[in-house]
């Protein structure tokens, strides 16, 4: 069995304060443990690393939490622990979440001498008022010179990422927000809907969110507006200029392999005997640096139809879909196991096949969570 491309994701959970509509594993604290983080993540790595199985990391990806809010010498002895430790790339990609304030935007510059040759920026918005809705300790300014200090630290790979159909927000605000960030010419725009996820503060105390019709005009406006710049829609929620697409996102969408280390950090790996094991790394920071160098907090392996519904899952949030070859190579299964249901979207105009690749119709992607429902 030919292993697919692998990965490497790393947490780093420590946020200045909590936002409201997160729900990923990310904790308020005014001082960060670093030099104990990065030894233990260090460690984690070198326990992990014999399941490279041989391969060089193509991607790696640092996210959070906020990654930017660890200084760029932290940073800097955690690239070289990594290449000390398993093999990269040469043409590797190393994406890092920051954040616009201030202090995290001087530090650009040493992130980019480290070895992080891309950075993702968490704008959300230009507008101050959905700002301060979402809880963001970032203002407009702050985003503005953010952005610019990426380009001058010497970034030519970056992605802006922005929310829409926020409290408050109507079409043309949500407008103006792809304008102002279009206004840098960048590589790459993560634009997704903001959703009120579980065990969040928006979800104790909702927000007025803009209705559907107000939403679809949004998404439709958008939509066109990001085309005109010549922003592809690759994904979902991801736009790019040719060839500048997220490398390490799209090994998740393609059902590759990938690492993880840190805290609550998820991974998903292939054996040579057709196995896919998932397993993930203890979730609180504290317990995860008082681990004793035992990171695992569970581990399982995929059934056939595991498998089969998690590619499903992932490979139709890409515009091109997937190859008949590529489903059967990484989830083992042969394509009789979903033909009849393949058919049944195909004929309900919600898929297309054209030759041997298979992928959502512009109705599909509208009506998408039914489509992949169909394989949950």
């Amino acid at each position: 069995m030919q292993l697919p491309p692998l990965g490497l994701y790393i947490h780093l959970p420590w946020c200045e304060r909590k936002c409201p509509y997160c729900d990923f594993n990310s904790h308020e604290s005014a001082e960060i443990p670093e030099g104990a983080y990065i030894d233990a993540l260090l460690e984690d790595l070198r326990v992990d690393a014999l399941q490279a199985q041989g391969r060089a990391v193509q991607t790696l990806f640092i996210g959070g939490g906020t990654p930017s809010l660890f200084s760029a010498s932290a940073i800097r002895r955690l690239m070289q622990g990594i290449a000390q430790t398993i093999a990269l790339a040469p043409d590797l990609e190393a994406t890092m979440e920051a954040n616009p304030g201030s202090a995290e935007a001087e530090k650009f510059a040493g992130f980019r001498a480290a070895g992080i040759n891309r950075l993702s920026l968490g704008v959300q918005s230009f507008d101050d008022a959905r700002l301060k809705a979402l809880g963001r300790i970032h203002d407009r300014n702050q985003a503005l010179a953010a952005i610019a200090a990426v380009t001058e630290a010497g970034f030519d790979n970056f992605n802006i990422d922005l929310m829409h159909g926020l409290p408050g927000q109507d079409e043309a605000g949500a407008s103006s927000d792809l304008t102002t960030a279009l206004g840098f010419n960048p590589p790459h725009l993560s634009w997704y809907q903001l959703t009120i996820e579980p065990n969040t503060v928006f979800n104790k105390r909702p927000p007025t969110l803009p209705v559907e019709d107000a939403l679809a005009d949004i998404q439709d406006h958008g939509e066109a507006l990001l085309a005109e710049h010549g922003m592809q829609q690759y994904e979902v929620s991801a736009y790019s200029k040719p060839g500048q697409q997220c490398r390490h996102n799209l090994n998740y969408w393609s059902f590759g392999d990938y690492l993880g280390i840190g805290a609550g950090a998820h991974a998903k790996i292939s054996g040579e005997d057709g196995v896919i094991r998932r397993y993930a790394k203890t979730r609180g920071p504290a317990d995860y640096l008082n681990s004793d160098g035992n990171y695992m907090a569970n581990e399982r392996r995929l059934d056939a139809a595991e498998a089969t519904a998690e590619f499903m899952l992932y490979a139709l949030r890409l515009n091109n879909g997937f190859s008949i070859e590529s489903f059967e190579a990484r989830s083992g299964q042969e394509l009789a196991v979903i033909a009849d249901k393949l058919d049944s979207l195909m004929e309900r105009g919600l898929l297309e096949r054209n030759a041997n690749q298979i992928r959502p119709t512009a109705l599909g992607r509208r009506f998408l969570d039914s489509v992949i429902g169909e394989f949950l």
